[in-house]
C-alpha cells in the first residue's frame, strides 16, 4: 500500500513537545488503520490494540492505572518494551467507553507515550454515545486519496514535485496531467481503489471494491440511525442520493422520496457525522467571517467522487469525457473540485460552502468560497472566456476588497487582470483541475 499524506502530519504531531492523544477521524475504510500501521514503523515500539478483541476490551476495564495497562498491553500482544518511544494505536476505541476515558490519563500521567484512538462508527456515536475527554484530545480528520497522493500512488511523485513548484504546463505536459486527473476523477481517491488500479490497470475489477464499499455503508445504517425510520431513510439515500451529488437539493421529497423535509435532514445530518457526505450550505456576505445561511437550500457533496460515478452510472459518461466539465452537466467537476478543496486541511471542523447574492430575482452564484488568511476568495468551476465569468465579476462589485478569483477548469494555469462592467479590478487565477491542491501556494504567490 502507498504512502498518505496523512503521516507526514502525524509526524507532525508526533514531535509536539505537549502532545495530546490523537483522535483521528474519518468515514468507513478511507485508510485509518493502515496508515497509521505505516507510522508505527518508525516508533521503536509499536502497539496495536483492536477493542472489538473482547480479551483486550476486558483489559482496559479491570486496569488500575495507565501504567500498568501498557505493560498488560505488552504482555498481550506479545511484545517486549524496548528503549526508545512507543506509538500506541487504540482501533475501534468506540467499543470501549472506559478506553475513551482513560485517553485523559494517558496524557496526564504518561506524556511521553503517543497514543492514537480510531473507530469505524466513531464519527456516528460521538457526543450521542461516547464523549471524548475534554481538553485532554486532539482531532484529525482523514479523507479518501487526494489527486496528490494519486500521482504518488501511481508512481508520478517527480510529476508531483514538478508541478508543486512550477505549477506552468502546456502542450504535451498538460495534457498528461489534465488526463491523469480526468482517470482519477472517474476512479475517485478510496484507497482499496486506488491500490487495486494501480496494480491491474483494470477499470472492471473496481465494481466489486465499491459494490463491497456500499454495502458496507449499508450495514452500518442500524448503527448509524436513531430508530427504525431513520434506517429506512438512510438506506434509500444511500441507494439513490448519489445523482444530487453537486446539486442543490430540496429536503422534501429527496430524491423522488416521500420522505418529510425534517425526516431526511435528521438523516442527512446523520451520516454527515459519519462523514459519509456533506451538506454545502450558501454564505451571502463577501468578507469574512464565513457564516453560512442554513434558512437556504444546501448543495450535496459526496465523499468520493469514484462512488458517485458507479452509484450515479456515469462511469461511460466521465471516461469518455476530454474536459469532465462537459460531463453531467458540470456536476462531477464541482464534486470533484470540492473533495480536492477538502483536501488542503486535515481539520475536522473543516466545511465548504458557496455564495449567493443577497438580492431578489439575482441568480448570480459562485461555486465554492475558500477563506485564505483574512481573505474570502471566490472560486468557480468553469469554463470560457473571462467576460463569461458573471457570478464572479458580481462577487467582485459587491465586495469591499476582492484582490483575487479562482476559476477552475481543464486549460493551463495562467492569471489575467480582470476589470468588471462598473469598473472594480481582480487578479483572476485560471487553475487546471490537477493544480488545486496547490491552492495555498499559488494564492501566496500571487496575492
Amino acid at each position: 500500500m502507498f504512502k498518505r499524506d496523512i503521516i507526514f502530519d502525524l509526524e507532525k504531531w508526533a514531535k509536539k513537545t505537549t502532545h495530546k492523544p490523537l483522535v483521528l477521524r474519518g468515514a468507513r475504510q478511507v485508510g485509518k488503520t493502515t496508515a497509521v500501521n505505516q507510522f508505527g514503523e518508525q516508533f521503536d515500539n509499536y502497539l496495536y490494540i483492536n477493542l472489538e478483541d473482547k480479551a483486550l476490551n476486558k483489559m482496559f476495564d479491570e486496569a488500575l492505572n495507565v501504567s500498568n495497562l501498557l505493560t498488560d498491553l505488552f504482555a498481550a500482544c506479545g511484545k517486549i518494551r524496548k528503549q526508545g518511544s512507543t506509538l500506541l494505536f487504540i482501533d475501534e476505541i468506540q467499543c470501549s467507553p472506559t478506553a475513551v476515558a482513560m485517553l485523559r490519563y494517558f496524557y496526564e500521567q504518561l506524556p511521553d507515550i503517543h497514543v492514537v484512538a480510531a473507530g469505524s462508527l466513531l464519527e456516528s456515536l460521538i457526543d450521542r454515545h461516547i464523549s471524548f475527554p475534554v481538553g485532554r484530545v486532539e482531532y484529525m480528520a482523514m479523507r479518501p486519496c487526494s489527486f496528490r497522493e494519486f500521482l504518488t500512488a501511481s508512481g508520478d511523485n517527480p510529476l508531483r514535485e514538478r508541478i508543486a513548484e512550477d505549477h506552468t504546463a502546456s502542450g504535451s505536459f498538460h495534457q498528461k496531467l489534465i488526463s491523469a486527473f480526468n482517470r482519477y476523477a472517474l476512479i475517485g481517491g478510496m484507497p482499496e481503489v486506488v491500490n487495486e488500479y494501480i496494480e491491474n490497470r483494470d477499470l472492471m475489477s473496481l465494481n466489486s471494491i465499491y459494490d463491497t464499499l456500499l454495502q458496507g455503508y449499508r450495514d452500518d445504517i442500524e448503527k448509524y440511525a436513531a430508530n427504525h425510520t431513520q434506517n429506512n431513510i438512510i438506506r434509500y439515500i444511500i441507494n439513490n442520493g448519489w445523482a444530487e451529488a453537486g446539486h442543490a437539493i430540496t429536503l422534501n421529497h429527496f430524491a423522488g422520496s416521500e420522505y418529510r423535509s425534517r425526516e431526511v435532514g435528521e438523516s442527512l445530518r446523520t451520516m454527515e457525522k459519519a462523514m459519509l457526505l456533506e451538506l454545502v450550505y450558501p454564505v451571502t456576505q463577501t468578507q469574512l467571517p464565513i457564516l453560512p445561511d442554513h434558512n437556504k437550500s444546501p448543495k450535496l457533496l459526496w465523499l468520493d467522487t469514484g462512488l458517485v460515478n458507479y452509484s450515479a452510472h456515469v462511469q461511460k459518461e466521465v471516461f469518455g469525457a476530454s474536459d469532465i466539465l462537459d460531463v453531467w452537466r458540470g456536476s462531477i467537476a464541482e464534486q470533484v473540485a470540492g473533495q480536492e478543496l477538502l483536501t488542503l486541511s486535515n481539520s475536522v471542523g473543516e466545511h465548504r460552502n458557496f455564495w449567493v447574492r443577497n438580492k431578489n430575482n439575482s441568480n448570480a452564484e459562485i461555486d465554492f468560497v475558500y477563506q485564505f488568511d483574512s481573505l474570502l476568495i471566490p472560486i468557480e468551476v468553469k469554463s470560457g472566456h473571462n467576460s463569461h465569468l458573471r457570478s464572479l465579476h458580481s462577487f467582485a462589485d459587491n465586495s469591499e476588497s476582492c484582490p483575487i478569483a479562482v476559476r477552475i477548469w481543464s486549460e493551463p494555469f495562467s492569471v489575467n487582470d480582470v476589470k468588471t462592467v462598473n469598473g472594480k479590478t481582480f487578479k483572476l487565477i485560471n487553475l487546471p483541475f490537477y493544480l488545486i491542491g496547490f491552492l495555498p501556494e499559488i494564492l501566496k504567490k500571487e496575492i
